[in-house]
């Protein structure tokens, strides 16, 4: 029994950045616009965080220097997206080449540098009786409850608001939803930046509370799985709770197969998560190739305001 408390504590502890990076992508996604950039985004938050909380030694503080930061790269991709109508994968690609570049070249000072008790951790110390659940929610950190409230807040807002219908609107037919008094390229510059933020501040949770350091690449392709997992949700974010859980597990198993002594060389057991993510889709392709993909419609598509479908 401990041992699977431990191993889901793991997962927890390993899947709530690419929950966060997930939920951002969903929100970029859902708008129309495709997030290929969220490597680079993860690993400016993450550097961005460590520099921030070394000089300030304020969380607060260092979330406003992250969210800036994001709001700032988001803002760039919206406007080479929505205003110039540039390719949108080739976009995404350049923001992840240009976001792991500068990230190694300022993180260099502080490399290695601890960043240790930033994040606090809720106690909740009426729930420890309860068997399985207490010991597994009742030390989480600001984080992951915060991972928890978006994951509704979000669901909430996309399928239950007037808001989320507008944002839904925009993704799948940008011109009928203009035609209707909606402000297409407004509302895509507003959720690409805030999809930006949620990425950012991903790259920030990974270094608080899993990394503990800034490392040059301490991404380690997290962000290209936090693309793949956009996909097997399907664009929900409660399906994105539950995939990106399941792959903090898949991430954390190699290092308890090490503990056990399983003698499996460790590059093999890092590849784990992204061996079954290649699988995923592929399985995912091959089930839903008769039914409609769950993507919205206009991803991708850039909106002119004179083009009516």
């Amino acid at each position: 029994m401990e041992m699977m408390v431990q191993m889901l504590l793991a997962a927890i502890a390993s899947g709530t950045p690419l929950l966060l990076a997930t939920l951002g992508g969903i929100v970029i996604e859902r708008s129309g616009i495709i997030q290929l950039g969220a490597e680079g985004l993860m690993l400016m938050g993450a550097v961005t965080a460590c520099m921030a909380y070394l000089q300030t030694g304020n969380l607060a503080l260092t979330l406003l220097a992250v969210c800036a930061v994001s709001l700032l790269l988001g803002l760039v991709h919206a406007f080479f997206t929505v205003s110039l109508r540039t390719n949108q994968i080739v976009t995404g690609l350049a923001m992840t080449l240009f976001g792991t570049g500068l990230s190694a070249y300022i993180g260099k000072p502080i490399s290695g540098q601890p960043v240790i008790g930033a994040v606090p951790i809720i106690d909740l110390p009426w729930l420890e009786a309860v068997p399985v659940i207490g010991p597994i929610f009742s030390h989480l950190d600001l984080f992951t409850w915060s991972s928890f409230a978006l994951v509704v807040v979000l669901h909430f807002y996309i399928y239950r608001t007037s808001w989320g219908l507008h944002m839904r609107a925009i993704g799948d037919n940008p011109a009928t939803a203009d035609v209707m008094g909606i402000r297409v390229h407004t509302l895509r510059y507003v959720y690409v930046i805030a999809g930006s933020m949620l990425i950012g501040a991903a790259g920030a949770n990974l270094l608080f509370t899993f990394s503990a350091a800034w490392t040059e690449g301490m991404t380690g392709g997290r962000g290209w799985i936090a693309v793949a997992l956009i996909i097997f949700a399907r664009w929900n974010p409660l399906r994105a709770l539950l995939c990106a859980y399941f792959f903090g597990a898949l991430d954390m198993l190699g290092f308890r197969l090490q503990l056990i002594g399983v003698e499996i060389p460790s590059y093999f057991l890092k590849m784990i998560p992204y061996v079954v993510t290649i699988f995923v889709l592929m399985l995912l392709g091959w089930r839903n190739r008769s039914k409609p993909p769950g993507s919205p419609e206009a991803l991708g598509v850039p909106y002119l305001r004179e083009q009516r479908f």
